[in-house]
């Protein structure tokens, strides 16, 4: 095992790497042995797992081979015939069998009175079915120039911001760049889209038309702006004073917008007038993720940590401190140094954590309880991000080993395994956004080298889909208690603690190259 975590985290830091906009000589060479490296760990995990394969046998295979093994228990040669019983020994069996048949025959009404009763897992298997047999068309829309780090749907339309300083609209029907929205002098980390309610309030008070929507975005060079859908044009522009790495829409009362700082700091901004409402030093480290749940805000930062806000309107300060999780509760430690950035999406009293590791992290946010739900079949697997559809939590997974990437997906609320789709044309996926078509299709994008729209084809559609469905046994398991890192991961850090103890440039490129700071450069 040990050669194992060396390995995973060589390609970690090679995965990292390859998201940096130069490389020097020696970083150059580090990911010229990219793949030299994942042939000897696809070989050590083949090797690790061979006496388990026959648990990951699926499907028809696995029907085949317990037909077989009945099969082989009825017509066993070495089988023990039954015995004959003396004539009164079966006079007495027979007496006994009758007085028996009454009751056997209320038995086996009542059991088929039980027959007919619904299956309670009738209902997950139809939806896991009808997820199997889903096909999705892909479409790349090229026009940026690095790294897209957040993504967002509005109608019909894509918007997309990277770390080349723009942001992007895309009119997904015709696969075209409509808009390109230029004047940040930084990367572009967060974009949102507020409803369309707030939107009319906003171009009343600016004098536009009560149907402009907006768009908003946050980037290093310290300034959120508000930009008009239809023109592209910069309607106000407020300057932070710290790097923007995070940012959400609040639509409750008249609005605000909340903005995280790569120093830990969150910001209130109202969203009519702009001014700032409250600035809080909430985390240890840079916020890389916000989401609003009605008067709820959830933030997330490479500390580890997790705060849960309540918004109080006209209140000398909106945000309030509900709860806050440390890295020793959430898990979630080191990610600054390892794996990234920490992203979440919440869902009534639980919190989907992803970091960087192969599991998602579950928490529930009022009792601090902590549980891992299983995003990859081995340690090799990397999350970057986390989502929910309708009835859906979707987690992103990057495979150290092979290099595919994959979306898997978990009914909720149960958090059960229902498909993964993969694709060899999806490179490593870092943001996700989704939005339904009229007649209820889903159309998905996501960035990351790449930007990428997933459209769902109908169901009697005969063309094959660009994307395979498939199921993994091993991802069957449901959420495992935890209070903290699995084995695995535990002794992962162990590792990469001694590696960094015993190796200072592997020290500096770790913490240099994590998604985070690549989008900060």
């Amino acid at each position: 095992m040990g050669e194992v975590r060396k390995l995973q985290k060589k390609l970690r830091q090679i995965e990292n790497l390859e998201l940096k906009v130069s490389l020097t000589p020696e970083e150059a060479v580090k990911v010229s042995k990219k793949e030299e490296l994942r042939r000897r760990l696809a070989e050590l995990l083949l090797q690790l797992s061979g006496p388990q394969q026959t648990q990951c046998i699926v499907g028809e295979e696995e029907d085949k081979m317990k037909r077989q093994i009945d099969i082989r228990a009825e017509h066993h040669p070495n089988s023990t015939p039954a015995a004959k019983l003396p004539r009164e020994d079966r006079q007495k069996k027979e007496d006994k069998s009758e007085s028996r048949t009454e009751e056997d025959i209320k038995e086996k009404e009542g059991g088929e009175q039980s027959q007919k009763l619904p299956d309670p897992d009738a209902e997950f298997t139809s939806f896991k079915a009808s997820w199997e047999k889903a096909k999705f068309r892909l479409r790349t829309l090229k026009g940026h120039s690095d790294i897209i780090t957040c993504v967002a749907a509005v109608d019909n339309l894509v918007i997309s911001g990277s770390r080349d300083t723009t942001v992007k609209v895309w009119h997904v029907p015709t696969a075209t760049e409509q808009r390109n929205l230029g004047g940040h002098s930084g990367g572009v980390t967060c974009i949102s889209t507020p409803p369309a309610e707030h939107c009319r309030k906003l171009a009343s008070a600016l004098h536009l038309s009560e149907k402009e929507r907006f768009i908003i975005s946050g980037s290093t060079d310290c300034c959120v702006r508000i930009w008009t859908l239809t023109s592209g044009q910069c309607v106000k522009s407020i300057y932070t004073f710290n790097a923007v790495t995070s940012l959400c829409f609040i639509a409750e009362w008249e609005g605000y917008i909340v903005t995280g700082s790569d120093a830990g700091k969150l910001q209130v901004w109202d969203w009519l007038s702009q001014e700032n409402r409250q600035s809080v030093n909430a985390h240890l480290d840079a916020v890389t993720t916000l989401q609003s749940q009605g008067p709820l805000v959830f933030s997330g930062s490479t500390d580890g940590s997790v705060c849960v806000w309540v918004v109080c309107d006209r209140a000398a300060d909106p945000l309030n401190q509900l709860h806050q999780w440390g890295s020793e509760v959430t898990g979630c430690s080191r990610v600054d140094e390892v794996n990234g950035s920490l992203r979440l999406s919440a869902r009534g009293d639980h919190v989907f954590l992803a970091n960087g590791r192969s599991s998602i992290r579950v928490l529930n946010w009022r009792t601090g309880t902590m549980r891992r739900l299983t995003n990859h079949s081995s340690t090799a697997g990397v999350t970057d991000c986390v989502n929910q559809i309708p009835g859906v939590l979707i987690g992103s997974c990057s495979d150290l080993a092979s290099g595919d990437n994959t979306l898997n997906l978990f009914s909720l609320p149960q958090c059960r395994y229902l498909v993964s789709l993969t694709s060899s044309d999806v490179p490593r996926i870092l943001c996700f956004a989704w939005w339904l078509t009229p007649s209820g299709g889903h159309r998905w994008v996501t960035g990351g080298c790449e930007l990428t729209v997933w459209e769902q084809l109908p169901g009697n559609v005969k063309k094959r889909g660009d994307v395979n469905a498939r199921r993994d046994s091993r991802l069957d398991g449901l959420l495992a208690e935890s209070d903290g890192d699995s084995q695995e991961e535990s002794e992962d850090d162990d590792e990469d603690e001694d590696s960094t103890a015993n190796d200072a440039p592997d020290a500096e490129e770790v913490s240099g190259s994590s998604w985070l700071r690549c989008v900060l450069q």
